[in-house]
């Protein structure tokens, strides 16, 4: 791949598997530089995007590895900040100038949650409200309010935070990957914010998981994440609230069990000022009951399809 435009500061990412028709059509709205990792598509996806993009980076993986093909995208990236986005999500124009900028102007800032248009309506996203309403407000060094969740789709990071806490990994492969890196962001001292200005359209593919699925997959990892980062006691109420959880609950429990070794290896409890930080978001609303929990990873529109 050439050296990229100076002018272009940031590169997109976008992690694919079997959607050979969205990411295709997509792809030409992508502004600078942009690597596509393929999860091992079936349906021609590589070839077609070779075909249709020659300007696009195209890696080709062995095997569905789940998240961690955006870790690998941002590996491979040579800007210094990294826009995620989906084979059905696209950013608008200019939004990524607008963040580089936003990030050169908070030398601490790791993470850009940006506001998500949906459909051709352009709905907003029930999770921009959420993500405007985080009870942590905005402290020095943030440039909107400071968040401990995101959905991966409508983030931009600095690529060099991002790696250093590891980026996505292996243990919560797909969906739900965002919490750990979220809370590690957050605890090695960087800032995540939302900053609505800053837009990504997202039009649902038709070809998506069913819902039972995805909310058993929530489920396992969170197990996991708690497994990795939290107390013993958040761990035994995220398996009690899985068991407790009818029969897609309880089927995330036991999918978690396979990975319970590796995300025991890699256990390390993040500090007592970022679980303070998780009890504020996660303390009884005082002024409005029907507050959504900021830490929330599952929008109600993107879902991606690493």
């Amino acid at each position: 791949m050439d050296a990229p435009d100076p002018q272009h500061r940031v590169t997109v990412v976008v992690a694919t598997r079997n959607r050979r028709e969205e990411l295709v059509e997509h792809l030409g709205r992508h502004e600078g530089p942009v690597i596509v990792v393929d999860n091992a598509s079936t349906d021609g996806s590589v070839e077609a995007v070779r075909a249709a993009h020659p300007h696009v980076q195209v890696v080709p993986l062995p095997r569905n590895v789940g998240a961690v093909a955006r870790t690998v995208g941002v590996r491979l990236a040579r800007t210094p900040y990294v826009a995620f986005a989906d084979d059905d999500s696209w950013w608008a124009p200019g939004a990524l100038a607008r963040a580089a900028a936003v990030f050169d102007a908070h030398p601490r800032l790791g993470l850009l949650a940006g506001s998500i248009a949906v459909g051709p309506e352009e709905r907003p996203d029930p999770l921009n409200a959420v993500l405007a309403a985080s009870p942590l407000g905005i402290p020095p060094g943030c440039p909107g309010p400071a968040l401990l969740g995101f959905v991966g789709c409508g983030s931009i990071v600095r690529r060099s935070a991002f790696l250093e806490v590891g980026g996505f990994d292996d243990v919560v492969r797909f969906p739900g990957e965002e919490e750990r890196v979220a809370l590690d962001l957050f605890d090695a001292g960087w800032r995540l914010a939302y900053v609505p200005e800053i837009r990504a359209h997202h039009h649902p593919s038709p070809h998506r998981e069913t819902s039972d699925r995805r909310r058993t997959e929530l489920v396992r990892s969170r197990v996991l994440t708690a497994l990795m980062r939290r107390p013993w006691r958040t761990v035994g109420r995220e398996l009690r609230d899985g068991l407790r959880g009818g029969r897609t609950g309880r089927r995330g429990v036991l999918g978690a069990l396979p990975r319970v070794p590796a995300a025991l290896r890699a256990r390390r409890r993040i500090s007592p000022a970022t679980e303070a930080a998780l009890a504020l978001l996660h303390a009884p609303a005082t002024t409005d009951p029907h507050r959504t929990d900021p830490t929330a990873t599952d929008s109600t529109a993107p879902e991606d399809s690493p």
